[in-house]
């Protein structure tokens, strides 16, 4: 027997992206989970007949920075109204030469180098241990790609996400260390994709190159940052809506079944 349809998908913003709905009548949701208050109140709207959910990360007007977002919060709250699956708008640094800023990029992994944050949601009674051997939803990886593919908006996937605590950023050592293992640098992902893993949420990164790491031999400058979102915002709005109608497809990956042998 198949899976059933997915009926909701929440969309995680990052950084240049407040809104995916424009113009359009929007639901909004304020919301309180065991964990507090997400970064943001959550909007309901239509995109292509299917239902969308819509946090920002950072909250309005980008007040909340990466080192204190509750990411258990704004996960937690997506589930709560709905969501099966998570695809999360982020801006990255890039680490290698081929992944020029305004490259889109789907990462299939993941190396954490965070250092404070609460990373699960299970903290007592019953233990589970959950697998992230393959951390994103393969099937919304596949959806990704094909659809980057047709709107003109292609993806470099197979790529590694290096995740720091920020907000600061690299020195020249780490940037170069970080080099040897991982092709991209973000604050935002972990514990993010985790903790979509442990309530059974499909998830996605589709992350933004705004520059090269400082690697590079010169300094990372917000200024250039901001330029390469501006530039890219409008391509970022074209692939989301026509990814997120072909998501209400019938999974065909065990995300939802990710706690079925966790527990001890």
């Amino acid at each position: 027997m198949s899976a059933p349809a997915r009926r909701t998908v929440g969309v995680i913003g990052g950084s240049g992206i407040p809104t995916i709905f424009g113009e359009r009548a929007v639901e909004t949701h304020r919301v309180s989970t065991p964990w507090g208050a997400p970064s943001a109140p959550i909007e309901e709207g239509s995109v292509g007949g299917v239902r969308v959910l819509f946090l920002s990360r950072h909250g309005l007007g980008h007040t909340v920075p990466p080192h204190r977002i509750n990411y258990r919060a704004n996960v937690d709250a997506l589930r709560a109204l709905g969501a099966e699956a998570i695809v999360t708008v982020s801006s990255v640094g890039s680490l290698k030469e081929e992944l020029a800023p305004g490259t889109f990029v789907l990462p299939n992994q993941f190396v954490d180098f965070t250092k404070q944050r609460p990373t699960t949601f299970f903290e007592g009674g019953r233990v589970y241990h959950v697998s992230v051997a393959d951390p994103f939803c393969p099937d919304l990886l596949a959806t990704a790609r094909a659809v980057g593919a047709e709107v003109g908006v292609p993806f470099a996937d197979g790529k590694t996400y290096v995740c720091v605590e920020g907000p600061r950023f690299s020195t020249r050592a780490e940037s170069k260390f970080f080099r040897s293992f991982a092709d991209v640098i973000g604050m935002t992902l972990v514990p993010e994709v985790t903790l979509a893993r442990e309530r059974a949420i499909c998830y996605a990164c589709l992350a933004m190159v705004t520059d090269f790491d400082v690697w590079a031999d010169r300094p990372v400058e917000v200024k250039e940052i901001v330029e390469t979102m501006h530039r890219n915002t409008d391509r970022m709005h074209r692939l989301l809506e026509a990814l997120l109608p072909r998501l209400a497809h019938p999974p065909t990956c065990r995300c939802a079944h990710a706690l079925d042998d966790a527990a001890v």
